[in-house]
C-alpha cells in the first residue's frame, strides 16, 4: 500500500527553492540595519540561508528544545527573523511570534499562555534594549529554559546566536515534515479577551496562496515586505508568499521612505507588501515615476472597515490588491481591477483566487452571520480558536460546533449589488496600529494615571485609532 505524501511545511517550500536554485539570491536585509540593531546588512543566497538554518537548528536541538516545544520570536523585520522561523521549523518547533511594542507584563502573559520553552530576541531594536525585556519577561516564566538573542552587549546568562549561525554542526534530529502540524502560534484580542491563535502549516501556505494567487505575484519574484512579521499576516504576506514565489525576499523594517525608495530601486523590487495606508500614499506621491520597476502592489489593512471608502488608485503600471485584515481570524485579498481604481466588490459566499478567474481554486467563504457580523471560513482561518464556549443546555446531545469564525466585525449587504459592506470594527475593542486591546483595559489605564486625567481612544484614519488624553496639570 503506497503511503499518502505529506503535506509540505514551509521548510519543505526552502528546500525546494534550495535545490532548484542554491546560488540564486534569497534574502536581503535593510541598508540601514546599523541604526535599527545595531548589525552589519546580509546579503544571502538559498545555499548561504540553508547554512545557516542548519546551524541555527543544530544550536536549538543541542540546547535541550525538545520536539513540539514553542520557541517565542520578538524580532525586527531583518534576515534573522526569516532564518529564525524556518530553523525553528527544521528541528521541529512551533513559533510563537511577539509583537514589537509588547513589554515585559505582555511578553510573560503570552510566554505563560503558550508554555514557551525558549525566547529568541535582538540586543537592541530602533535603541530599545529588548535583551533586558527578554530576561525579566524569561524570569516570570517557569517554562522557559533558554534565552537567545542576535547582537552584541547581550546581558549575562543570553546564549547569542551570531556565532552559532556561522557553526557547522552535525546535529540533527528526524521531523516528520507534515503541513498539518502546529507550526505558529499568533495573540489576538477579542471581546472575550487576549487569545493566543495556533495554526498549522497547511494555514500559514493557504494564507501566502490566497494572496500571491490574487495579487498574481510572478515565479521568481524580487519582493519587498514592508510590513510588521510578528502576526499571521505579517508571517504569511512576507515568508510564505517569498518561498511559493522561489525569489528574492527584500526586508524593510517599518518605516523609512527614503531607505524603502531606496531598496526598491536598487533591487529592481517588482512586488511590494505594505500596509494599506501607506500603498496609497505612495500612489498620491506619483509612485510610478519613483519605482517604475513595481508590478504588484499588495496592500494590507488592519482596519478593513475603511476599504471601501479608500481612495481610488491611478498608478497604471502597478496594480493594488487589497488585503483585508480580521485580527488573527483570517484574512481575504481582493485585486483592484476597476477603471477608476475603486475597490472591489465582495461578494459573500465562497470566493476562488484569483477571485475573477471562474474555476479557481476556493481560498475561503464569506458569510454575513445572524448577528449581523462577518464570518470567515477556509483553510487558513483556525476554527477551534475562536470557539465561542457551549451554551448550557439539558438535552444529552451535544450541538453540532459552528464551522465559521465570527470576526465581531458588523457588515450588511448591499440589495442592489448583493455586496458585503463591512460597516464598523469589533464593539469594545480598539484597534493602535497593528495592536489591539480591550476598550475597558483603557478605562483601567485611565484610572492609574491620577485624579483629573483623561485617557481615550479617538477614531483615526491611519491607525484605526489613537490614544489622546490630558492630565490635571497639562504643563507637566
Amino acid at each position: 500500500m503506497t503511503q499518502p505524501t505529506a503535506s509540505p511545511t514551509l521548510d519543505t517550500l526552502f528546500k525546494r527553492n534550495l535545490a532548484r536554485q542554491p546560488d540564486a539570491l534569497a534574502l536581503v536585509d535593510p541598508p540601514n540595519k546599523p541604526r535599527i540593531t545595531g548589525q552589519p546588512p546580509k546579503r544571502l543566497t538559498f545555499a548561504q540561508a540553508d547554512r545557516m538554518i542548519s546551524s541555527l537548528a543544530a544550536h536549538f536541538i543541542e540546547s535541550g528544545l525538545p520536539s513540539n516545544s514553542v520557541i517565542a520570536v520578538q524580532l525586527p523585520n531583518t534576515i534573522e527573523f526569516a532564518l529564525t522561523v524556518l530553523a525553528a521549523y527544521r528541528a521541529g518547533l512551533v513559533v510563537a511570534v511577539l509583537p514589537l511594542l509588547w513589554r515585559q507584563s505582555e511578553l510573560t502573559m503570552a510566554l505563560n499562555r503558550t508554555a514557551a520553552r525558549a525566547i529568541v530576541t535582538s540586543g537592541k531594536i530602533d535603541g530599545v534594549i529588548y535583551s533586558d525585556l527578554a530576561m525579566n519577561a524569561a524570569a516570570e516564566a517557569f517554562s522557559i529554559r533558554h534565552v537567545c538573542g542576535f547582537g552584541s552587549d547581550l546581558p549575562e546568562g543570553m546564549a547569542s546566536l551570531d556565532n552559532a549561525i556561522f557553526r557547522e554542526s552535525p546535529t540533527t534530529r528526524a521531523v516528520i515534515q507534515d503541513g498539518r502540524k502546529a507550526a505558529l502560534i499568533s495573540f489576538d484580542v477579542t471581546a472575550d479577551g487576549f487569545r493566543p491563535v495556533p495554526r498549522a502549516h497547511l494555514g500559514l501556505i493557504a494564507g501566502g496562496l490566497s494572496m500571491s494567487l490574487e495579487s498574481d505575484v510572478p515565479q521568481g519574484a524580487t519582493i519587498l515586505s514592508a510590513f510588521s512579521p510578528m502576526s499571521f499576516a505579517g508571517l504569511a504576506s512576507s515568508l510564505a508568499i517569498w518561498l511559493l514565489s522561489g525569489g528574492t525576499l527584500v526586508l524593510h523594517h517599518p518605516f523609512d521612505d527614503e531607505v524603502l525608495e531606496q531598496q526598491i530601486t536598487e533591487q529592481s523590487c517588482d512586488t511590494l507588501i505594505a500596509p494599506a495606508q501607506l500603498a496609497l500614499r505612495l500612489d498620491e506621491l506619483d509612485l510610478a515615476a519613483r519605482m517604475p520597476s513595481l508590478r504588484n502592489v499588495i496592500g494590507l489593512w488592519r482596519t478593513p472597515e475603511q476599504v471601501g471608502s479608500s481612495a481610488g488608485w491611478s498608478a497604471q503600471q502597478a496594480t493594488l490588491t487589497d488585503v483585508y485584515l480580521f485580527g488573527e481570524a483570517g484574512l481575504f485579498g481582493a485585486r483592484r481591477i476597476a477603471e477608476d481604481g475603486s475597490p472591489a466588490l465582495i461578494k459573500p459566499g465562497p470566493h476562488g483566487a484569483p477571485r475573477d478567474l471562474p474555476g479557481s481554486s476556493i481560498a475561503g467563504d464569506i458569510l454575513v452571520t445572524p448577528r449581523g457580523t462577518l464570518g470567515l471560513r477556509g483553510p487558513m482561518v483556525p476554527v477551534a480558536a475562536y470557539a465561542p464556549p457551549p451554551p448550557p443546555s439539558d438535552s444529552l446531545i451535544a450541538s453540532p460546533p459552528r464551522d465559521y469564525v465570527d470576526t465581531d466585525y458588523a457588515a450588511r449587504l448591499d440589495r442592489v449589488t448583493g455586496a458585503v459592506h463591512i460597516t464598523a470594527p469589533p464593539s469594545g475593542v480598539m484597534a493602535v496600529g497593528g495592536y489591539r486591546f480591550l476598550a475597558q483595559d483603557l478605562q483601567e489605564w485611565a484610572r492609574r494615571l491620577g485624579q483629573g486625567a483623561l485617557l481615550t481612544a479617538l477614531p483615526d484614519r491611519i491607525s484605526g485609532h489613537r490614544l489622546a488624553g490630558r492630565a490635571l496639570d497639562n504643563a507637566r
